[in-house]
């Protein structure tokens, strides 16, 4: 599927994992397996599946995710069914089994969402009434998973079997807003009082190195979305968050701008000339706010002048900034690094 944007849509998990299940309850009912399947989104909308066979009540539905960069575009979900006294869905190799509370899902059971479990009961149930147990398996599930956030959410064995609406869109900013609040719910849920938000992979090492004294649940790495995670906080009951970012993302905060996306937002250099001189900083450093559309000019000037104060009264504004935006519910530091991640060059 291609929508107006020209990227083409996709599948989750769950859409394949419930396709997988339905030819494989076909194939054990009628004693072949078929060649495709249908099922039904969320939505209502239905689709069809090629379907391949290991066996009668075995089934494989290879994952598409369209053109959005998932670590699982191209999985062999696999599903077997058995009769069975109850219905049941079981984790087999590559499929993930959750070990922690926080993500709705009971501890030892299968990594497959409430939604996904929807669609695949119902897919079943137009084929047959008998309990079924189904186990989901899928080659290079581990592998996968070491590329998703499923390790530091308890989340061990394989990948999980996602979706809301059955359908991948291409760089999804809702999947990772979902990812963001469900890390800590996760934090949450063990009890933790403290977490620590990165804005990226180089920013959420220096966290790591500031706070080693946190369990690897409490680092999330929010992307642009850190709104969205100091509301999730407060909600969760977490009263104190550290923000470890860079000076772009810093600036914004500073604003009032809690969703970070460069398309979205622009460095405000008069913000920065105004810290400046109520720095008392040196016109050079002044002049360099508004030489460039990125506040990594300013910071590097800074830092070459020796002058990092206007950098700590940034890093003050975006603090008062996060602590608003939660009504004071989450109290917030913020920790400003270079951009190697390396060096803590202000904070407050």
């Amino acid at each position: 599927m291609s929508p107006r944007g020209g990227l083409r849509t996709g599948w989750t998990t769950g859409t394949c994992a419930s396709a997988a299940a339905k030819a494989a309850a076909i194939g054990l009912v009628t004693g072949r397996s078929p060649a495709e399947v249908e099922v039904g989104l969320p939505g209502g909308r239905r689709v069809t599946f090629a379907v391949e066979s290991e066996g009668p009540s075995r089934c494989v539905v290879v994952k598409d995710a369209g053109d959005d960069p998932d670590c699982t575009d191209r999985a062999r979900m696999t599903a077997e069914v058995v009769e069975a006294r109850t219905a049941s869905l079981v984790a087999g190799p590559g499929v993930g089994t959750v070990t922690k509370p926080g993500l709705g899902l009971p501890v030892d059971a299968p990594a497959i969402n409430a939604v996904p479990r929807r669609m695949i009961a119902a897919a079943l149930a137009e084929v047959t009434a008998t309990p079924l147990t189904v186990t989901f398996s899928v080659p290079g599930g581990v592998d996968m998973a070491a590329r998703t956030s499923n390790a530091r959410l308890g989340i061990v064995g394989g990948i999980s079997i996602l979706g809301t609406t059955g359908i991948v869109r291409p760089f999804s900013t809702a999947a990772y807003r979902a990812s963001v609040t469900q890390q800590i719910d996760v934090a949450a849920a063990q009890g933790e009082s403290v977490v620590v938000l990165a804005t990226g992979s180089r920013s959420e090492r220096a966290a790591m190195r500031l706070r080693p004294d946190l369990p690897e649940v409490c680092f999330v790495e929010v992307g642009d979305f850190t709104g969205t995670a100091l509301r999730r906080a407060a909600t969760d009951g977490i009263r104190h968050v550290m923000l470890v970012a860079m000076a772009g993302k810093i600036t914004k905060l500073a604003a009032g701008v809690m969703m970070t996306h460069f398309h979205r937002s622009q460095v405000d250099g008069s913000l920065l000339a105004g810290v400046a001189r109520e720095s008392g900083s040196d016109d050079e450093i002044v002049t360099a706010a508004t030489e460039t559309a990125t506040a990594r000019h300013f910071f590097e000037t800074c830092v070459a002048r020796g002058d990092v104060a206007p950098l700590e009264r940034v890093c003050a504004l975006a603090r008062d900034a996060c602590q608003a935006h939660t009504g004071g519910a989450v109290q917030t530091e913020v920790v400003m690094v270079d951009f190697e991640g390396d060096l803590v060059v202000a904070r407050a």
